[in-house]
């Protein structure tokens, strides 16, 4: 005769009581919120609201950059990251500070310094970038565009901005992404 085993069921998870977040700038008040271990802590409504927010904005970019692309790889056969390496490198100038080096140019296209660097060889590949050792440091390498850097770039600048102003005509269309569009539409960069 086999001798049958009873399990004990798993025992209910003991709450936790969260301190509600304190009031201070930028801080959500509201009452404290009880959760099991491991599982997420209820959000109050101005942190629903901050994430749908961030959501928007995301969806908002990753449109504009998805329209964008198809236009500067149709006509230019440029990426929108090579775009903006493009665009960040024909802005130096002689000056102090005017030259940008690598992590520089990561920094100005939002890409980790490997996949900037990977960017960089492709281009420069392409004839469109040249590196070069800075004199102050030779551990430091800048990067410049090329004249048919600069030729491509401004063949592709209109192209570019025709796109940009297509997609944010077509998210202004969508009531979730409008306000961004129209607060992306009104900002002035600074001098």
């Amino acid at each position: 005769m086999t001798r049958q085993t009873h399990e004990t069921p798993p025992a209910m998870p003991v709450l936790q009581q969260v301190p509600a977040p304190q009031d201070g700038p930028g801080l959500p008040t509201g009452p404290a919120t009880t959760t099991a271990p491991g599982r997420p802590v209820s959000r109050s409504a101005p942190a629903r609201g901050l994430a749908q927010g961030w959501c928007a904005l995301s969806a908002l970019h990753g449109r504009i950059e998805t329209h964008i692309e198809r236009a500067l790889q149709a006509g230019h056969d440029l990426s929108v990251r090579e775009f903006s390496v493009l665009m960040a490198l024909s802005e130096q100038h002689d000056g102090p500070g005017g030259h940008l080096r690598m992590h520089q140019v990561a920094d100005s296209v939002v890409l980790s310094q490997s996949a900037t660097t990977r960017l960089v060889t492709r281009l420069e590949e392409r004839g469109l970038l040249a590196r070069y050792l800075c004199s102050d440091d030779r551990r430091g390498i800048y990067t410049n565009v090329t004249p048919d850097g600069l030729a491509l770039l401004a063949q592709a600048r209109p192209t570019h901005d025709s796109a940009l102003r297509e997609a944010l005509q077509n998210a202004a269309k969508i009531p979730e992404l409008a306000p961004l569009v129209t607060a992306v539409e009104t900002l002035v960069p600074s001098a």
